[in-house]
């Protein structure tokens, strides 16, 4: 079932068409990974779910998003809400200049009064999901900015996590991390799927290929071609996605 749906979704930065009529449907509790060239419109897509584009002077958007039977382009969306069930990663790791703890906790503090000890259990809980909190329960007052930065990117994941959100949006969380800290974020995004769907974007179609269940592939703004990953990378049925895929160009 899909978990966002989009219509004829179209975004211009001014004058500039930067997303051309995309049509897709990203499934719950799966990992879809967004491929294509540089400057092709995948972050500005990824962005579009959380409508991070409004902080941007001159977006406009037509069509629409629906998630969980709702249309999140309506000029009434509550985007604290929206931003709190459709959370964001960036590519490279953003901590506060906070401990672990708080860093962790901070979104419920903003949103929620909430007592002390449900907070401990709460920064246990997230820590453990991303798989943090034998490494770091007895640090947890140091300051998160002297994480290597794969515990950066872990721990940028558990605060996200610790809102309760729906979706992860994942803006190449990969692309400063050596290639065991990749693997090891690559496994965590599999465990986390059984609890969130997440929508990744890379320029790694190895990465692509290895850890998601649908692929779609983006040029110059158009969605060219969406479906299972085994089939994209293996049958594409556009020659352009082809071409992408051997390294022809891009």
């Amino acid at each position: 079932m899909a978990k966002i749906l989009t219509k004829n979704l179209n975004l211009w930065y001014g004058d500039f068409q930067a997303i051309i009529n995309v049509n897709a449907a990203f499934s719950g509790n799966k990992i879809t990974a967004i491929i294509g060239p540089s400057g092709c419109g995948k972050s500005t897509l990824l962005r579009i779910f959380n409508r991070m584009n409004d902080l941007i002077e001159g977006v406009r958007t037509s069509g629409e998003i629906i998630v969980d039977q709702e249309n999140i382009l309506d000029t009434d969306a509550d985007l604290v809400v929206l931003r709190k069930k459709i959370g964001m990663v960036f590519q490279r790791p953003n901590p506060f200049p906070l401990s672990i703890y708080e860093n962790v906790v901070f979104g419920q503090r903003i949103h929620n009064s909430i007592r002390k000890s449900e907070l401990d259990s709460l920064a246990e809980e997230s820590l453990r999901s991303v798989l943090l909190w034998d490494e770091l329960k007895d640090k947890l007052h140091k300051s998160a900015l002297s994480l290597s930065l794969e515990q950066k990117q872990r721990l940028c994941i558990a605060r996200l996590v610790a809102v309760k959100p729906e979706v992860l949006l994942m803006d190449e969380p990969c692309s400063t991390l050596d290639p065991q800290a990749t693997q090891r974020i690559e496994e965590l995004m599999r465990e986390l799927k059984n609890n969130y769907t997440i929508v990744i974007v890379t320029h790694n179609m190895q990465q692509a290929a290895r850890i998601s269940d649908d692929t779609g592939f983006m040029l110059l703004g158009e969605l060219i071609e969406f479906g299972k990953t085994d089939d994209i990378f293996t049958h594409p049925s556009d020659k352009r996605t082809e071409d992408y895929i051997t390294g022809r160009y891009g």
